[in-house]
């Protein structure tokens, strides 16, 4: 077969390779939050298959994932940086994937409605034994005969169908298996590649597999007559002139300018790329995710040996005082549009109703651990103070300050507080909250990713709107770390 490759197909290739690169840059910054990787859930230090850090975990002092961070150059990572740029490349990951999926389907539509298909999909049992003469032949540095490349060899067209029909879709599968909504619903699902960390080592292993294929398919090009193999991709024709060499550099300098004008703009406008990005993956996201409710009922015999810390441990003298009095002076105020302002120390919590569940936390940095947490049902909570009819969000407080300083807070809506797994834990593995979890309570919302769960928490206010609440985005990491409110992938 010698027919050129059509216009719509030279157009998808520099599309896809555009959002490629958006993909790989923003995956490896993403990785880098938390650069282990591991075969099972609980995530405890040592039994990772892979690690890119040299730091060990003490056992002589509190060691959070943040202080696991790894930076990322500005010009590997998406937009790189430390982790106060960690929401950026989440928010360019999530944006690229979405037009890389959309261009996808487009291309498999259309090799099959132009009959494209035959150029990738082998139709004889006869690819094999011939892929693996035609890698003899490389091995050995002999080049197959011309006629091999007509449109490929049977070993190029393997590699071609399994990264369009095999790696990308286990990538998109992969991927939504570590959505803490989709998990907390489904629990089967992510249970198909061995846990959210199963899933996270293998969309890795397909990373992996994009690059070899850019490095082999790139060497491929150039080995096997660059100017013809130009001139195919960029006019369609079997010219041996240098013009599609030349065109063919200025596409991917264009697609280099892209990836330079992303970083700088995440840098210098990061609300911008946060309030783009969010119209654009909530619009797709949210009409799937929101309304699910967490079905999770894990065993005693799941719950990790090692749970992750996170956060930075409160400083301030009044919290201070209440631990060292055994928390007995707490008070939880519960106040805003409520008919009944509550003043509730952890003996009336108690009190008020216990439940106990074993369920995932997803952090947003990559890790995950299973534990049992009891705690009083926030909905119960919520029909003794009686929101009023125009209360829309729940703002929970924190002792605990960020990491770039001032006190922590998120916000929750009404319908995921009302949730049947969201709690107020003062409970974890059978024992009182511990200090580094959050004591002497902490949220658990288990459609939602780490970051949400406020620990060590002060107050609960309920409002009508929380664009009054420090920069208007909902909350802590939101306004800092420009995390997406949501949170559910």
């Amino acid at each position: 077969m010698n027919e050129p490759f059509p216009a719509w197909l030279r157009i998808h290739h520099y599309v896809n390779f555009l959002f490629i690169t958006l993909l790989i840059r923003s995956g490896i910054q993403i990785l880098m939050e938390h650069p282990r990787l591991y075969f099972n859930d609980h995530c405890t230090p040592g039994s990772e298959w892979l690690k890119f850090t040299r730091k060990s975990v003490p056992t002589d002092r509190l060691y959070t994932s943040h202080d696991d961070v790894i930076a990322t150059p500005h010009w590997l990572g998406l937009p790189g940086g430390p982790h106060r740029w960690f929401g950026m490349a989440l928010d360019w990951h999530f944006l690229s994937v979405i037009f890389w999926i959309g261009n996808g389907l487009i291309y498999v539509g259309l090799l099959f409605l132009t009959g494209q298909w035959h150029r990738l999909i082998p139709t004889s049992w006869s690819i094999f034994p011939d892929a693996v003469a035609t890698l003899r032949d490389y091995l050995s540095f002999r080049m197959p005969p011309e006629a091999a490349f007509h449109p490929y060899d049977a070993l190029q067209q393997l590699a071609y169908a399994s990264t369009v029909f095999l790696v990308s879709p286990l990538t998109i599968v992969t991927g939504a298996a570590m959505s803490p909504a989709l998990a907390a619903r489904y629990p089967w699902y992510s249970r198909l590649f061995g846990g959210r960390q199963g899933a996270r080592s293998i969309h890795f292993l397909c990373l992996v597999g994009y690059l070899v294929f850019l490095v082999v398919h790139v060497t491929m090009v150039v080995v096997t007559g660059f100017a013809r193999n130009m001139n195919h991709i960029v006019f369609g024709t079997s010219d041996m002139d240098l013009l599609g060499i030349w065109a063919g550099l200025v596409a991917i300098g264009l697609i280099l300018a892209v990836n330079i004008v992303a970083t700088r703009v995440s840098l210098s406008r990061p609300r911008l790329v946060q309030n783009v990005t969010g119209v654009l993956v909530d619009g797709v996201t949210r009409p799937l995710l929101d309304r699910m409710t967490s079905r999770q009922c894990y065993t005693k015999d799941d719950i990790s040996p090692y749970f992750w810390v996170n956060g930075r441990m409160p400083t301030a003298p009044e919290w201070i005082g209440l631990y060292e009095n055994g928390f007995k002076d707490y008070r939880l105020e519960v106040s805003g549009l409520v008919e009944h302002p509550m003043q509730l120390s952890l003996d009336e919590i108690k009190a008020m109703g216990k439940q106990s569940q074993i369920t995932k936390h997803n952090c947003i940095q990559g890790w995950s651990g299973v534990a049992e947490w009891g705690g009083l049902p926030l909905d119960k909570l919520l029909k003794h103070c009686r929101p009023l009819p125009n209360a829309r969000y729940v703002v929970f407080r924190s002792f605990g300050e960020g990491f770039e300083g001032g006190l922590y807070y998120d916000t929750l809506d009404l319908t995921h507080a009302k949730h049947p797994q969201t709690l107020l834990a003062y409970e974890m593995n059978g024992h009182s909250l511990p200090l580094a979890h959050g004591a002497p309570l902490r949220l658990r919302i288990e459609t939602k990713l780490g970051f949400k769960m406020v620990k060590w928490i002060k107050t609960i206010e309920f409002v009508e709107d929380f664009r009054h609440l420090g920069e208007g985005r909902g909350g802590y990491d939101e306004d800092k770390v420009n995390f997406g409110w949501y949170a559910e992938i």
